[in-house]
């Protein structure tokens, strides 16, 4: 996704490249307080009289503190560590994840997270169709592949982690589950961040998405939490037809946001709600069509204008002190 594989003329090479000078010259402002970045084998400066305690991507040769990674020297009180820039997904605990389901196994389903190993949702672990908390009977593992079957995409939360590596998921909440009527995208885990809110209904779209830790983000039709499961299996096949009809406004909604996330993955820029929202609105505005927002012009003019904006908020922030 990251490779547009974009023909650009001259005029347009010389606008990008003016554009990304300008985004590396305001990253120094912008986090002047900002750790030292490090690459293999470079010395990071300690004081041996505290006990410093080396953490992750460092190395002791010497005498002397060595980085075994290239990104960022972090200090927690006495632990130093080195934190990547651009490394694979790296789960914690209560992270929201998207996933695509591979395979049903005895009481569980494997998802595949772009992770290195698979993630397990057990049948324990998941809020039933009917909403009921009981426990599980040998009926309801019978009908596992009426909750979710292969290649359906599915929302959870990493549990914990087994002792062979692999996560342990849950689906405890009405707001997880399957996702339908949408797209499924995948951008470099390192570019969502962690934050508070990682569901999002776009209410001026009737979108929603999910951005997912793991670099699995989902942009689909919104669906009101609990109408799945306030019906019947009867009313679910006599509605089907209806339950799956997508407006065409709305379609066009989640192909444009959608093409907004490809483009802000493929110039790097980290991925919120605010930019994917702004670049959107930046496209429709321009009457740029959607399958335009892939071409080499607004590729350009997304470089410019997130460049004018950290060099406008850097001036609100300097003349502000």
């Amino acid at each position: 996704m990251r490779d547009l594989h974009l023909s650009l003329n001259q005029t347009q090479r010389v606008r990008l490249e003016s554009a990304f000078h300008e985004l590396q010259a305001l990253a120094p402002a912008a986090n002047a307080s900002a750790a030292a970045a490090v690459t293999v084998a470079d010395t990071i400066p300690v004081n041996h009289e505290d006990n410093i305690l080396k953490g992750h991507g460092t190395s002791d040769q010497d005498g002397e503190v060595v980085a075994t990674l290239c990104g960022l020297v972090e200090r927690v009180n006495k632990l130093v560590y080195v934190r990547t820039l651009r490394a694979r997904y790296k789960p914690e605990v209560g992270d929201i994840i998207v996933g695509r389901v591979i395979e049903i196994a005895p009481k569980r389903w494997r998802l595949e997270i772009n992770f290195s190993q698979d993630a397990v949702l057990m049948l324990s672990s998941m809020n039933l169709p009917d909403g009921i908390q009981r426990r599980r009977t040998a009926v309801d593992e019978l009908n596992m592949r009426s909750i979710f079957e292969e290649n359906d995409v599915i929302c959870a939360e990493v549990r914990g982690f087994q002792h062979d590596g692999s996560l342990h998921l849950q689906a405890r909440s009405q707001k997880y589950g399957k996702l339908e009527r949408g797209q499924l995208l995948t951008v470099p885990a390192y570019l969502v961040k962690r934050r508070k809110q990682h569901f999002h209904h776009l209410e001026q779209y009737d979108v929603d998405l999910i951005l997912g830790c793991n670099g699995f983000i989902w942009v689909g039709e919104h669906v009101v939490v609990g109408e799945k499961t306030n019906t019947t299996g009867d009313q679910q096949k006599s509605s089907t037809e209806v339950e799956n009809f997508t407006p065409l406004e709305t379609r066009k909604h989640i192909c444009r946001l959608a093409n907004a996330v490809r483009l802000l993955s493929a110039l790097g820029f980290t991925l919120t709600i605010e930019l994917i929202i702004d670049t959107a609105e930046a496209s429709a505005s321009s009457n740029v069509e959607i399958n335009d927002m892939l071409g080499a012009e607004f590729y350009v003019l997304t470089a410019e204008r997130e460049a004018k904006r950290r060099a406008d908020l850097l001036k609100k922030k300097s003349g502000s002190r």
